[in-house]
């Protein structure tokens, strides 16, 4: 049921701390477009450092794709940055240091990048990647060809307080 006051009852959870950085908690296959969401399925939950980072991931995303544009204070009319033409990031929390994340737009290959631990044991050669920590899934989300996108290193080092140095 969508009601005036949270228009993503059916789908994100409202009163989950993570909702106050407007970072969407719900599934692996979110029904909104949101820009990042963490999956409520995760095995674990982020610490408030990681939390810092999926809020400055979502920022540097804004950021970058639509500046101080009329469409950036669009998406502020709503509690949770939504765009039904972005390719929304989910990101997962296995464990500590244990990160996965998947773009929304995915429909074939693994559910998650790395896999999960389970997989990983499973299906070695098969799964290479992982354990990885959230700035280095971060990373590899900003990665063509395994190189990282200069405009998030620059993000990342101007960001001293959420990154480290």
């Amino acid at each position: 049921m969508i009601t005036n006051d949270w228009p993503f009852a059916d789908d994100a959870d409202r009163d989950d701390p993570l909702t106050k950085l407007r970072i969407a908690v719900t599934s692996s296959h979110p029904r909104w477009c949101y820009l990042v969401t963490f999956d409520r399925e995760s095995l674990a939950r982020p610490t408030d450092e990681e939390a810092a980072m999926l809020a400055s991931y979502l920022e540097e995303y804004k950021a970058y794709w639509y500046g101080d544009s009329w469409y950036a204070a669009k998406l502020a009319e709503r509690p949770l940055d939504v765009d039904s033409g972005a390719n929304g990031v989910i990101f997962r929390k296995y464990a500590t240091d244990d990160w996965g994340y998947r773009r929304r737009s995915w429909t074939r290959g693994p559910l998650y990048v790395p896999q999960s631990p389970g997989i990983r044991e499973r299906y070695p050669d098969e799964a290479p990647l992982g354990p990885m920590s959230l700035v280095r899934v971060m990373d590899h989300a900003h990665s063509i060809v395994g190189e990282v996108d200069d405009r998030w290193l620059k993000w990342k080092a101007t960001h001293p307080e959420v990154f480290g140095p």
